[in-house]
């Protein structure tokens, strides 16, 4: 079994730095108007007037300065580097706080709202910069936004987070992360993504503050967000924490198994981490519902409007290789490790671009490559495959 996983570390190492970083450093940094241009289609056409994301621009912040820190290459720092920049001229609202979601190509402000989701972002990103290298700056940045979204999200009555505000933040009436979520107040998809970050940032600073919230929000997704029923996490909740929908998110699943593991590790509390280790065990179970060997893990089930996705998206595979990777780390969970290796096949077999590099966004039950989404974009980014790379090569 050594083998086999040190041969798993192998490939993966050599597909993060031969495929996947060199695409974002020869392709989409952008030396006419600073920082990275917002898309290339999936025919691998520039578009250099595309807007800029916050979302791609704090990933590829993360990405490239957890790959400096994990492996030591200088020339992944000049990237992470011109991420963070960017970010903190560009992105960041120097007046209210907060970081804009898109600026146009010349890099001007084109949607000032504050999607919670970006701010969260944005800390993981600051934070692992801070991690890598100690500066300063990147950590102060981090610590500005996390205080920025307690003193305008979280909700002191009924707990948890609230989704959206404009710029000066006060109340917007489309709070939607994208055109295919529920236009409700709190989501799973935000406070999982105030996890992660909250997780990271924790690393560098043990704030107690920060500890009591990274706590909340591990005990939120146990009492509130996971269907104690189905094992499966609920997608969208007004103020009082109802859901009227019923979505399967397998990929959020698997994703949300290990973040939260993640989460009671590092805050290093005994009692939630023994509440947490079943819990993990059963979200990656019931994920597992959309997996099938050899075929790896369908996008989601609308159960609501009787309608299964059945595409495998790049994000949910590279997910599904983490989240089986951690039963086994964890827990010598052989099977699970079985799973991790038979989804990387499919990833080897279906998504990566050989030839120009980077992955698909998807390919659909038949393999048939989507061209129609971006190979990089606002949402498409090396934050998913990059960091299944990396937890593979930490891990083990």
């Amino acid at each position: 079994m050594k083998d086999i996983v040190q041969n798993l570390k192998s490939e993966v190492q050599q597909v993060l730095v031969g495929n996947i970083l060199p695409y974002w450093v020869d392709r989409m940094e952008d030396h006419e108007e600073g920082g990275f241009y917002g898309r290339i289609t999936g025919h691998e056409m520039l578009m250099a007037e595309a807007e800029k994301g916050a979302i791609l621009n704090a990933r590829i912040l993360w990405t490239f300065s957890a790959a400096c820190r994990l492996l030591k290459k200088g020339e992944y720092m000049k990237t992470a580097e011109r991420a963070k920049r960017y970010l903190l001229d560009h992105f960041y609202d120097k007046e209210y706080g907060g970081v804009y979601w898109a600026l146009d190509y010349k890099g001007q402000p084109i949607d000032t709202k504050k999607q919670i989701y970006a701010l969260g972002f944005a800390i993981y990103g600051l934070s692992e910069y801070h991690r890598a290298t100690g500066d300063q700056e990147a950590l102060d940045y981090a610590i500005k936004l996390f205080e920025s979204i307690e003193e305008h999200s979280f909700d002191t009555q009924k707990n948890g987070y609230f989704e959206a505000f404009t710029r000066e933040w006060e109340e917007i009436a489309d709070m939607r992360l994208s055109e295919k979520d529920a236009n409700e107040r709190k989501t799973m998809n935000t406070h999982l993504h105030i996890l992660e970050p909250y997780t990271n940032l924790y690393r560098v600073w043990k704030d107690e503050r920060l500890k009591k919230q990274l706590k909340n929000l591990i005990e939120l997704f146990l009492d509130k967000i996971l269907d104690k029923k189905t094992g499966h996490l609920r997608l969208f909740f007004d103020d009082d924490w109802n859901t009227n929908y019923d979505i399967l998110s397998y990929g959020h699943d698997i994703e949300a198994s290990w973040l939260i593991h993640e989460a009671a590790i590092e805050l290093g509390d005994e009692e939630i981490l023994e509440k947490v280790v079943p819990v993990v065990k059963r979200i990656a179970e019931a994920a597992s519902e959309g997996y099938a060997l050899g075929e790896g893990m369908i996008y989601e089930k609308n159960i609501t409007a009787n309608h299964t996705d059945t595409d495998r998206h790049w994000w949910v595979q590279a997910e599904a290789v983490v989240g089986y990777a951690n039963l086994y780390q964890h827990f010598d969970d052989d099977f699970a490790l079985q799973k991790a290796l038979d989804c990387w096949e499919f990833i080897k077999g279906h998504l990566i671009d050989f030839k120009y590099g980077e992955w698909f966004w998807s390919v659909d039950a038949n393999g048939k490559i989507n061209r129609e989404d971006d190979k990089a974009g606002f949402w498409k980014c090396p934050y998913h495959n990059g960091r299944m790379c990396m937890e593979v090569i930490e891990r083990f």
